[in-house]
């Protein structure tokens, strides 16, 4: 059976698993392995949010980049065909004018900063997100928290400033690196861009047999 291995480790979970409605934001480096692992995990609702197509540069780390010039959500529709789809930028307007009620959980791996600010005050703790992943080679150092009380990593330290400065007052857990970079341009490695999209799925799921 397909599912079968899943159910013996999640046990009476599986099924809170199985029945979640997920919203994953980002399918690039690290959102497309997030979204192969809650598929593969049991996840049968899952509707995705990105509006780019994959060019030569995502090669050296993206599932999916050898379909060079096609819309990211439109190439995952015909890897996982169960899963819903939105060809569109997250940006602080569309926070506010996409219905987040229906979700249990939403799983952000965007890059904008006043987007993810945005997500965290509509939806709070129903949310999960990932850090920076880019100049670090080390998958070690990947560890899972909450956003407050994150480390060493340059965009969380940035989130958390502007979180507070928006006047957010709740939590939500995240994943995150406090390996120093390795570069100072945005060089990455599929070794810990793809680690931090399984640690984002492990995340999710954590935080739907809760």
């Amino acid at each position: 059976m397909r599912y079968s291995r899943s159910r013996m480790i999640f046990g009476k979970d599986f099924e809170k698993i199985q029945n979640a409605k997920v919203l994953l934001l980002g399918v690039g480096g690290v959102g497309g392995f997030c979204l192969d692992c809650l598929f593969r995990s049991g996840v049968s609702d899952i509707t995705i949010v990105d509006f780019d197509t994959f060019e030569e540069s995502n090669q050296n780390r993206q599932l999916g980049s050898d379909a060079l010039g096609e819309v990211k959500v439109e190439h995952f529709k015909k890897q996982y065909p169960s899963i819903m789809i939105h060809n569109e930028k997250v940006t602080p307007e569309w926070c506010e004018s996409f219905d987040f009620s229906s979700y249990d959980l939403v799983i952000d791996a965007i890059d904008d900063m006043k987007a993810k600010v945005a997500l965290a005050h509509h939806v709070g703790d129903k949310m999960v997100a990932s850090m920076g992943g880019a100049k670090r080679l080390d998958p070690s150092q990947i560890e899972m928290c909450s956003i407050w009380k994150t480390h060493g990593d340059a965009l969380a330290k940035k989130f958390r400033y502007e979180l507070k400065k928006s006047g957010f007052k709740g939590k939500f857990d995240v994943v995150f690196s406090s390996e120093l970079p390795h570069c100072t341009e945005m060089g990455s490695f599929m070794g810990v861009t793809g680690s931090f999209g399984l640690a984002l799925c492990s995340l999710a799921i954590k935080k739907l047999r809760e």
